[in-house]
């Protein structure tokens, strides 16, 4: 259950600053924050990291509804000691969810931060990253998941 308030406070996070971005901002407009290094910069994305597949929003809502129906099925049968496995499947599940939400509504999906050497991402990518890089480190190097040899 904790997991499921994790993503729930993801996607809650992740709308309310895209909503903030949308109120306060302009499309294409940037603001800096360090000059030159990091922006706030609100841009509309109809495709995947690095603008890739544009406007194939129906394959993103069908990639991210396998996604959340593989971790609502592998969930459960997570050991409970294996606690970076399920805090990466919650941050993945969150991540997913605040962004398709966005390409269900517009098409689009709100990105705002903007470190100049990297396409601008937002809250909910951040969450898929960290979560992806927990559950493929907990794959790598858990004690948990060892192939038991007899």
């Amino acid at each position: 259950m904790p997991i499921l308030i994790l993503a729930v406070i993801i996607v809650i996070l992740d709308q309310a600053t895209k909503y903030y971005i949308q109120q306060t901002m302009f499309l294409g407009m940037s603001v800096p924050v360090i000059n030159n290094i990091f922006h706030i910069t609100y841009i509309l994305n109809p495709g995947a990291a690095f603008g890739i597949m544009e406007h194939k929003t129906a394959f993103f809502v069908i990639i991210a509804i396998l996604l959340l129906a593989g971790i609502v099925y592998i969930f459960p049968r997570i050991p409970p000691e294996c606690t970076l496995l399920r805090l990466g499947t919650g941050l993945m599940a969150g991540g997913a969810v605040g962004n398709v939400i966005d390409r269900v509504r517009t098409g689009y999906v709100v990105d705002f931060f903007d470190f100049r050497i990297w396409p601008v991402f937002n809250i909910a990518d951040i969450s898929i990253v960290i979560g992806v890089a927990f559950i493929i480190y907990t794959m790598l190097f858990s004690p948990h998941m060892k192939d038991e040899k007899p």
